[in-house]
């Protein structure tokens, strides 16, 4: 058996998790590179998708010597994520972007990608571990409960999980930052990123649905008894489940949005 290094391609947003995962793998003596995927084209402040945020990936591929690399994926991840994330609105569905990027861009096209560039492994900064049992690798829970992101691997299939390293899984938070710092790195104080990557802070979730689906206004009713509670400015930006900013007339009740009618 070769006693080379084993090759892996880690995933590198510019945050702080990502960092600290390539960083640990330099130092556990992996052979590393760094892999930015270009998601989206248009103006975004979340903390993974911006021009800073690969040029803060960069940054620290350089502190830490390993090569980098940038995969534009802009016109797969408006296919797979944006459409759907538009598609499951209108739908009245609530819909989990991370979890499509995951499974179509991340342990999709990247995976086939590190094939091709014949690494042996993929790493991410998920907050999420991989333990390994009698039948095999299962996926579990961060150490850090209010960090963990296994919910957003839960689609990973087990030959994905037998290629995947998780190198942040075992640490709280505060201890990744503590990390951060002793290397100097430049993201250990960089804000955690938001869910929805593609939609700025100066954009409403409003806006950015009303710029790709006609929306129309509705009006809020009690289930059961017809009651009117008020009105919503779209009917398309609300889903079930639904607590907040449902306009339900002011009232002490905790409400829900349990349907939606587009008749």
């Amino acid at each position: 058996m070769s006693d080379r290094p084993r090759k892996v391609v880690v995933a590198m947003s510019g945050g702080v998790d990502s960092s600290v995962a390539a960083a640990l793998l330099v130092q556990a003596g992996y052979e590393v590179v760094g892999v930015t995927l270009k998601l989206w084209g248009g103006v975004s402040d979340s903390g993974c998708c911006s021009v800073s945020d690969v040029e803060d990936a960069r940054r620290v591929a350089e502190q830490i010597g390993i090569r980098h690399f940038v995969f534009n994926m802009v016109d797969s991840f408006e296919e797979k994520v944006v459409d759907y994330y538009v598609k499951a609105h209108v739908e009245g569905l609530t819909p989990n972007p991370c979890i499509e990027c995951n499974r179509h861009l991340k342990f999709g096209e990247l995976l086939s990608r590190v094939d091709r560039l014949e690494y042996d492994l993929l790493a991410t900064g998920h907050h999420a571990r991989i333990a390994v049992l009698p039948d095999g690798n299962w996926l579990a829970r961060g150490v850090d409960p209010f960090k963990d992101q296994s919910y957003v691997l839960s689609m990973l299939t087990k030959s994905q999980l037998d290629r995947l390293l998780l190198p942040i899984g075992e640490m709280t938070k505060a201890t990744v930052r503590e990390i951060a710092a002793e290397l100097g790195l430049r993201s250990a104080t960089k804000p955690d990123s938001l869910d929805v990557c593609f939609i700025s802070s100066k954009t409403s979730r409003e806006k950015f649905l009303a710029e790709r689906v006609t929306v129309n206004p509705a009006k809020v009713e009690r289930y059961g008894t017809g009651e009117d509670l008020g009105m919503v400015d779209s009917i398309e930006t609300v889903t079930i489940g639904q607590r907040r900013g449902i306009n339900a007339g002011g009232t002490a009740l905790r409400n829900y949005v349990v349907d939606k009618d587009h008749a």
